[in-house]
């Protein structure tokens, strides 16, 4: 089985390893994204996938365009009996669907319907949901619409961060991929179609998603401060300078607890190793933080340096 895969960052380098080691297929060649700026000195970055083809000695096309004219004639020389897709970030045409003989199959990180869309780890934390996991589909012209062929769910615990199920999900997305070759080859698939009425999305993430506004509950401020670590970090201002909060425990305030009646945002508490802000309901405590220009530390070692007062008030 000739495989073609297309991926970009380091979540899909797992996956592209197990097409490698897959018996009985051959990766024939990776596309990627063009190599970007990237950094400080902006230096011309390969992606995470580039890297991993070239270490394993595996063709690799760039193009800026996948449906260009170009594109697609590659893709007609290299004649895949499937294209894998994990997280590409380019849109295929009808005509790229349609030529492998297997289809084109891609890895979703969510429990598809739910969470269709480019950022679904982030997006199920920040969300509140319970669950999420790995899905792989055949593809079609629609965002994430395609028929389901495999799953695998985890549970989402109460401290889990973006980064931290990144890592767990990329794990997974590799054996549901295995499995799902392995149904391939064996003529084991039996596809599930969605149930599109039921569909919720995870829109691609900008820095002004991450301003913590402080009139939300406790749990919804955990769950965004978590979905964003490490990116784009959740912030709030602290007078003139702007914070970005880490590590967050929600705290259960009572009703004769006079903490109550204070202004969303008001910092509460301020302990060794922590500090506590008052949320729309309940209160937040938190015990990382990340100040311009410094790296992220504990709140032992930020107030070694800096202030936080007790009454003061945070602004998202």
């Amino acid at each position: 089985m000739k495989i073609v895969f297309m991926g970009t960052p380091e979540f899909a380098v797992p996956c592209l390893e197990a097409c490698i080691s897959f018996e009985g297929a051959e990766v024939s060649a990776v596309f990627t994204q063009p190599d970007r700026p990237s950094g400080r000195g902006n230096k011309l970055t390969p992606p995470p996938i580039k890297v991993a083809a070239e270490r394993s000695g595996i063709p690799v096309y760039q193009p800026e365009r996948i449906k260009s004219s170009e594109a697609m004639e590659s893709l007609k020389i290299l004649q895949p009996d499937l294209i894998v897709v994990v997280a590409y970030g380019q849109i295929l045409s009808q005509e790229i669907l349609e030529l492998p003989v297997h289809g084109c199959i891609n890895v979703h990180a969510s429990l598809l319907p739910r969470l269709r869309g480019a950022s679904p780890i982030q997006w199920s934390i920040v969300s509140g949901e319970t669950e999420t996991g790995v899905t792989t589909m055949k593809m079609s012209a629609g965002l994430d619409e395609g028929d389901m062929l495999l799953k695998e769910a985890v549970e989402l615990t109460a401290s889990v961060t973006g980064g931290e199920l990144h890592d767990q999900l990329m794990s997974i997305g590799a054996d549901v991929l295995t499995k799902t070759l392995e149904a391939i080859r064996d003529n084991g698939l039996s596809p599930e179609p969605q149930i599109h009425e039921i569909a919720t999305y995870a829109p691609k993430i900008d820095k002004k998603m991450a301003e913590i506004d402080w009139e939300r509950t406790a749990d919804e401020i955990s769950a965004q401060v978590r979905g964003f670590d490490p990116w784009p970090a959740a912030v709030t201002s602290y007078g003139e300078i702007r914070l970005k909060l880490f590590k967050p425990v929600v705290v259960r305030l009572s009703r004769d607890d006079n903490s109550t009646v204070a202004k969303p945002g008001t910092i509460l508490d301020v302990g060794k190793d922590c500090f506590t802000v008052k949320a729309g309901q309940d209160a937040v405590r938190f015990y990382e933080i990340q100040a311009p220009g410094s790296r992220r530390m504990k709140v032992s070692d930020y107030l070694l340096g800096h202030r936080l007062g007790i009454g003061d008030c945070l602004n998202g």
